[in-house]
């Protein structure tokens, strides 16, 4: 999550536009705008804001199909959206959080209302941030531990086969490297050799 959060206001009326820009800017957030649903959609995907407040009856795509395309949209980040609309009926709520609103306000906003649900959404939106980093991070350490585990058992396999043709301190120093081996040296030595026939 950004800081500080980005919030896109997507809405038709320009002076309920103003107004919710003038609360959250005057609380430390940044904005982006929008002013029908197809501008909504397209500056979601552009700017990936932290959270969406979004209009309901809008011109070109409402905002719970708007909603909906931003949640069926596997290409962007979990994008939590607060619907806004003066459609107070039951069937209108439950419309919008099935579309994948996570929260539904009724106009007039209550502006602390609307204040309360903002902080309690991007909370929810840093704690899920939080856990997609961490589940990423325990991906390329498991990447990683994969590909070492590998490395050892590759590296016991060898071993195994050079046991099967050379004694095990010789096999050792060939695991551990040759330029030990190749290095010159002298040594006293005796050699027997026995034939034993018949």
């Amino acid at each position: 999550m950004r800081d500080p959060p980005l919030i896109l206001i997507a809405d038709d009326n320009a002076a309920n536009l103003d107004i919710l820009v003038m609360r959250l800017k005057s609380q430390g957030y940044a904005v982006a705008t929008a002013t029908d649903g197809e501008e909504a959609l397209a500056a979601a995907r552009e700017a990936k804001p932290d959270l969406v407040l979004l209009d309901v009856m809008m011109p070109k795509l409402n905002g719970i199909e708007v909603c909906r395309r931003i949640k069926a949209d596997a290409s962007l980040p979990y994008m939590p959206v607060i619907l806004v609309t003066a459609k107070a009926d039951t069937k209108d709520i439950v419309a919008g959080l099935e579309a994948g609103g996570d929260d539904y306000l009724t106009k007039p906003v209550d502006q602390a209302a609307l204040m309360a649900r903002v902080r309690s959404i991007l909370r929810a939106k840093a704690l899920h941030d939080t856990v997609e980093a961490q589940k990423a991070e325990l991906a390329a350490f498991n990447r990683e531990l994969e590909s070492r585990v590998a490395a050892q058992v590759a590296e016991l396999e060898r071993m195994g086969q050079l046991r099967r043709f050379l004694s095990p301190q010789v096999a050792e120093l060939v695991a551990n490297g040759t330029s030990q081996m190749l290095e010159s040296h002298r040594r006293e030595i005796t050699v027997i050799h026995c034939d034993m026939r018949g």
